[in-house]
Formats: structure tokens, C-alpha cells, sequence
């Protein structure tokens, strides 16, 4: 876990990698809640036999916007901002998904600031975040994510 006790000490570290979540596995149980609170109920995500027999993934895969979902749990279990009495998801600027998340895997997010705007009360930052799948060659999740902070 990251902590950090200023804005002044965030702008010291633009640029870097400030964090690395922990891993997390993906479940069919995790996959099926994301369906039903979704209604997106495609086969692909939760036919396992199905999937088995005419995925190209050889099994289940989670949603695409199931992976996105997870960056507040990583950002909460990476990153302490001890200054900070509020803050707000504000949106994305890029999202991709370059790889699956086959059910059964662990994924982690590596956490970089790209940069902080100022203003009256707290400020503006921009992460970019990479999502990776232990064992997998390429990322599963690539977004830049913009979240405020207020003091």
C-alpha cells in the first residue's frame, strides 16, 4: 500500500509508478453477479460448456467492463491519501481491452500518474493504469483514468 500524506508529495511522483494492487481472481461467481447487475448475459461469459465447446478462449471469459469495474478496488487496496476527505471516479479518457480474462484468472493493475491539475479545493489527477493477467503476454485492461481528490 501506497501512502501519501500531500499534493505536493503527488506531484513529486508524476510520471512514475505509484502502486501495484495485489492480485485478485476472477470467478464465475464474480462473473455471473457482473451479468445479472448488468444484464449483459452474452453465452461467452457464463455458458461454461458453451464456452468450452465454440469460444474461441477454450472457457469463459469475464466482461470486458467487468475488468474496467475493478479499478476502485485496486486504486482503494494500492493507494492511501492521508490528505484527502473525498474522492470521486471522474471518468476515462482511453480504454482498451488487449487481452481476455479467462474465469480463473488473476489480475493486477500497475498504477502510473501522468498528471495533476489544481484547483479550488483539491485537484484533478491522471493515471494511467495497466491491468495484467498473471502468466499473460499482453495487458487485459489499458486505461487512463481521471478521479479528483478534495481536501
Amino acid at each position: 500500500m501506497r501512502e501519501i500524506t500531500s499534493l505536493t508529495e503527488l506531484h513529486t511522483l508524476i510520471g512514475q509508478e505509484v502502486a501495484v494492487s495485489d492480485w485478485v481472481e476472477i470467478t464465475q461467481d464474480r462473473v455471473q453477479r457482473f451479468a445479472d447487475a448488468t444484464g449483459d448475459h452474452q453465452w461467452i461469459h457464463l455458458d461454461v460448456e458453451r464456452a468450452k465447446r465454440e469460444s474461441p478462449y477454450g472457457g469463459t471469459i469475464a466482461h470486458g467492463f467487468l475488468t474496467l469495474s475493478l479499478l476502485p478496488m485496486f486504486f482503494e487496496q494500492s493507494i492511501v491519501m492521508r490528505d484527502v476527505k473525498m474522492g470521486v471516479n471522474y471518468g476515462t479518457n482511453k480504454v482498451r481491452f488487449p487481452a481476455p480474462v479467462p474465469v480463473g484468472s488473476r489480475l493486477r493493475a500497475r498504477i502510473k500518474l501522468l498528471s495533476i491539475e489544481e484547483f479550488d479545493g483539491g485537484a484533478q489527477l491522471v493515471w494511467h493504469v495497466t491491468m495484467e493477467r498473471e502468466g499473460g503476454d499482453k495487458p487485459v485492461c489499458v486505461v487512463e483514468s481521471i478521479t479528483r481528490r478534495y481536501t
